[in-house]
């Protein structure tokens, strides 16, 4: 027989007398921790490609270095914000995970193929180049670059994250945002 308890607990109420608490309570249960947040601070779409923005595309020749100042704005905002970042970003990385926009790379291999890898570091850069380039791709799936890749996008939230806590980042994104993760789109 399974027992469930919920919690409502203020995230101030949240220190290691009450984590001891818990474990003096509850054993080696295991805590799902869900945040409610005010809508008001939530990361918006516009926040979320004014990070964007930050990539300084004049260091083109070094990958980490156009992601720094993006990093560091990021970084500026609240861990939430980090959260949500990730979360939004894993969203248009899948959104753009479809057959008609993978279909161009396929068209050029002898056998129909397509590097997952690749595919996905295309889909990073066209999020990287901003909202406008973003919504032109995904209306126009032929029309998306074969010559452009930007892997750095994938742990802009985890280095931001570093940067402001000193731990590592662990974030499970909303959207499986891996090649062939948007069944839908595959179908």
């Amino acid at each position: 027989m399974h027992m469930n308890s919920v919690l409502h607990v203020n995230i101030e109420s949240l220190d290691e007398a009450f984590v001891k608490d818990l474990k003096r309570q509850y054993g080696p249960a295991e805590v799902e921790i869900s945040i409610r947040k005010s809508p008001k601070d939530w990361l918006t779409e516009a926040q979320f490609w004014g990070v964007i923005a930050q990539l300084d595309w004049t260091k083109a020749d070094a990958p980490t270095a156009v992601a720094a100042p993006a990093i560091s704005a990021l970084a500026a905002m609240s861990v939430g914000n980090i959260h949500q970042f990730q979360d939004i970003l894993s969203e248009k990385l899948w959104l753009l995970d479809t057959r008609a926009h993978a279909q161009v790379f396929m068209d050029q291999h002898p056998k129909g193929r397509l590097s997952a890898d690749d595919f996905l570091y295309v889909r990073c850069a066209v999020v990287a180049k901003g909202a406008d380039f973003f919504n032109k791709i995904f209306q126009s799936p032929t029309s998306i670059p074969q010559d452009l890749t930007f892997e750095p996008l994938l742990t802009l939230a985890s280095r931001a994250y570093e940067m402001k806590t000193r731990h590592p980042f662990v974030h499970v994104p909303a959207y499986d945002f891996e090649t062939y993760g948007n069944e839908k789109g595959w179908a």
